[in-house]
């Protein structure tokens, strides 16, 4: 009998959601035959069978949520039991190398609060009861606090709603949740905002490929932008190629695909690349590979709406683009007034990683790219 542990995926995460299991109690598996599909960082992962076998008995059901390392299947592969260890990724602590551990792996609920005690006579309950109505989240105008009816009668007319009941995060808020924690813990953050004068583009200029087009010549004239940076080590890596993370918004969370060389792809190039990516982050078929190791991220929340942001840099990179949205706005022609539509640009840098002029001489660099003509 073999335990089969949840494997470290390639993504740095220490849990992952079950989202559909491919086998059940008593089937027959061969080796790398998936035997259910993981959620991640933001994209499904089918997990393979480690060997061949019997399914013996599967430790969690669709939806729980599986910490590195924890059991997800037995598997009776016919040889003898010779130590009863787990087997599967060898980097398990120890904890979870025995056999038995107990099954299925939920969300933590975090310590249950002590009971609020709720001063309310019999009938008053029997009517919160009928109502739907939980006296816990009432405050009591009668004597010493008791609920009275009426509270209840009040609260069932929703003059006094009821809290919505919490609902843990999964899948891809989970996430989002977790990696914006991480950059609050360990980023230094600056902003610097600045407007673009677009004045000369070309009607229907496509303003996503100008901002990927502008920032690959802001990091060619400035590579401290166009980084890594480790905190543990002090330690940073500049890059000479241009992957950027492009921020793009569903119902789910904000999805980061990357857009691999970008100093390479001509506008045509760029276009097609880009609307792939919104094509496979819509099927939910983007692979972990295509949502990792950008250097630089740009977020067009304009589109939307707003003018500056502090958008979030998320190690180990150590700057973000963000663009508002454009307008008309009155500027000085020569000795007189005239109305050009101007960019909102805002960026945000890891401190640690780069310096003030560096990071104003990269958004120099940004807005003349932008403010050309062509």
């Amino acid at each position: 009998m073999k335990t089969f542990t949840l494997p470290d995926l390639g993504e740095g995460l220490a849990e992952a959601e079950i989202v559909a299991w491919q086998v059940g109690e008593g089937d027959k598996v061969v080796l790398d035959q998936p035997l259910l599909s993981v959620e991640t960082a933001k994209a499904i992962v089918d997990v393979p069978a480690p060997f061949a076998g019997k399914v013996v008995k599967l430790y969690a059901k669709v939806g729980d949520i599986v910490p590195l390392g924890d059991p997800l299947v037995d598997i009776d592969d016919g040889a003898p039991d010779d130590s009863g260890t787990v087997v599967g990724d060898s980097h398990v602590s120890a904890a979870h190398q025995a056999r038995g551990k107990p099954s299925v792996n939920v969300v933590p609920a975090g310590p249950k609060a002590a009971p609020v005690a709720v001063r309310a006579a019999p009938a008053v309950r029997a009517l919160a009861s009928r109502l739907g109505v939980d006296l816990a989240m009432l405050t009591g105008s009668g004597p010493d606090g008791a609920i009275t009816s009426a509270d209840v009668e009040a609260a069932a007319r929703h003059d006094a709603p009821a809290a919505p009941e919490s609902q843990a995060l999964r899948g891809p808020r989970r996430t989002m949740a977790q990696n914006m924690a991480l950059s609050h813990a360990e980023v230094v953050p600056v902003l610097l905002v600045d407007d673009a004068d677009i004045h000369a583009w070309p009607r229907g200029e496509d303003t996503t490929w100008r901002l990927l087009r502008a920032m690959v010549a802001a990091c060619r004239a400035v590579p401290a932008l166009n980084a890594w940076f480790d905190g543990k080590t002090l330690s940073r890596r500049v890059f000479d190629h241009i992957d950027i993370g492009i921020a793009l918004d569903t119902d789910d969370a904000l999805y980061v695909p990357v857009i691999r060389h970008a100093e390479s792809l001509d506008r045509a190039r760029s276009r097609s690349t880009l609307d792939a990516l919104k094509q496979r982050v819509k099927a939910r078929s983007l692979s972990p590979a295509e949502l990792k190791g950008h250097t630089i991220t740009l977020s067009n929340f304009g589109m939307f709406a707003g003018r500056y942001a502090s958008p979030v840099v998320m190690p180990p990179t150590v700057a973000i683009v963000g663009a508002g949205r454009a307008r008309l706005e009155a500027v000085a022609v020569g000795d007189a007034i005239g109305l050009h539509r101007r960019l909102p640009i805002s960026i945000t840098f890891d401190h640690r990683a780069c310096t003030g002029a560096e990071a104003a001489r990269f958004l120099a660099a940004l807005l003349a790219d932008l403010e050309r003509a062509e």
